[in-house]
């Protein structure tokens, strides 16, 4: 086994584990933490997957942005956080049922799938410019129509949020 595979298998039970916890802590913060690392975890598989643009873009978008307004919004809150989540057995078999047929669903797609292998190239493509062109040149009205339905939400969110402190302040 060479070192690539061993980093490889790194970043895959880095991202396991940390979302394993996110999805079972009962600690916010702790679930936050745990969510980097996920980040992380799944930035180092692109990488793997030479998809360099992916890789900056999680760690830029969710793990410099999303993620970190996250932590200051739970560590800033004046309220105290504590979620106790009780699950009945109503609630646990069809979650466990679901669960099953979707890990089977998922399972035979992995076997029954007839997987290609690819040849490693000895210097991989940078997949930045040849994105940065096509968004420019090809699909430069389906980049329009998304930066402007980004706007008109943001646009909405400051409304809602005005709205809300117009009523408290009434």
């Amino acid at each position: 086994m060479d070192l690539q595979t061993i980093v490889f298998y790194f970043f895959v039970l880095l991202t396991i584990v940390a979302a394993g916890v996110v999805v079972f802590s009962r600690n916010i913060v702790h679930a936050a933490f745990a969510l980097l690392f996920a980040f992380f975890g799944v930035a180092g598989i692109y990488v793997f997957l030479m998809a360099d643009f992916l890789a900056v873009t999680q760690l830029m978008i969710y793990v410099g942005g999303i993620l970190v307004l996250l932590l200051f919004g739970v560590m800033l809150t004046s309220k105290q956080v504590n979620v106790d989540i009780r699950t009945s057995n109503f609630q646990l078999i069809p979650a466990a049922m679901i669960a099953g047929a979707l890990f089977g669903f998922l399972a035979g797609v992995l076997v029954f799938t007839p997987w290609r292998e690819g040849t490693n190239p000895s210097t991989p493509e940078a997949t930045g410019p040849l994105l940065g062109e096509l968004l420019l040149t090809k699909y430069v009205l389906p980049f329009e129509v998304a930066s402007m339905v980004l706007l008109v939400a943001l646009v909405g969110a400051a409304l809602i949020a005005r709205r809300e402190k117009d009523r408290k302040n009434a």
